[in-house]
């Protein structure tokens, strides 16, 4: 990008208008998923103000999910910017959102887990286990695991054999007629064990933020038990209130 000075308005919040200024610039397509931002030096040229202002006009833009940053190397692009809402499907919500990215099924087959029976309160212990790791179309770089478990039923018992419906758990749920009403969903952090770091070709040990969700029917029916790992250089909590 070519250097340019860029004057901020008085009166208001130089870290937010810096801010406001990129996030104008990434959502415009200026600047591009995975494209590195100017330097802070460059950009305390370009805004003519500190590093420290520099340093908390970016932690405003992370807060918007629409960067992430690197220690020595610089902040980077992610996604837009763009909310992912899995509330319709991972695959469409990542397409919505810009992500370019594929989807491969590690595991379909049916289990038993007693102690997750026990917990989501359903009298069978087997599950539908359903894995996917889904990663950048272009360069292969990681961007999820999702490990689902459907309680076993009537609707879903030929999944196994027969597969996901146009290849999305979504789909396969709607059409067996078990729509998602109300549940629960736990954010934590986890690091990646030896397993899925081999799977995501990560680092062992890498920092991945885990959710947990829990979905049920509107007569309180558990629907599906989710686990996910997103990459945080693509995924943020943002939670309004």
């Amino acid at each position: 990008m070519a250097r340019r000075t860029t004057l901020l308005s008085p009166g208001t919040g130089k870290p937010e208008q810096i801010a406001t200024v990129l996030e104008h610039e990434i959502r415009s397509g200026v600047l591009g998923f995975g494209d590195r931002l100017q330097s802070e030096n460059e950009l305390v040229q370009r805004f003519s103000v500190s590093r420290n202002t520099i340093r908390k006009g970016l932690e405003e833009l992370s807060s918007r999910g629409l960067i992430t940053t690197k220690v020595g190397i610089g902040s980077f692009v992610t996604f837009d910017g763009m909310p992912v809402d899995d509330a319709v499907g991972w695959s469409r919500a990542l397409a919505n959102a810009g992500a370019n990215a594929e989807t491969r099924t590690l595991r379909l087959e049916v289990m038993q887990d007693t102690e997750l029976a026990a917990r989501l309160g359903v009298d069978s212990p087997f599950f539908i286990a359903v894995d996917r790791v889904r990663t950048n179309a272009e360069d292969g770089h990681a961007i999820s695991i999702e490990r689902s478990r459907l309680p076993l039923s009537p609707e879903l018992e030929d999944v196994p054999l027969r597969g996901l419906r146009e290849g999305s758990l979504h789909q396969t749920l709607r059409g067996a007629g078990l729509v998602p009403d109300h549940g629960e969903e736990w954010v934590d952090i986890e690091m990646l064990s030896a397993e899925d770091a081999a799977i995501l070709d990560c680092s062992l040990g890498a920092p991945f933020l885990r959710t947990r969700r829990l979905t049920r029917a509107a007569d309180g029916r558990a629907i599906e038990y989710v686990t996910s790992l997103l990459n945080p250089a693509h995924f943020a909590l943002h939670l309004e209130f």
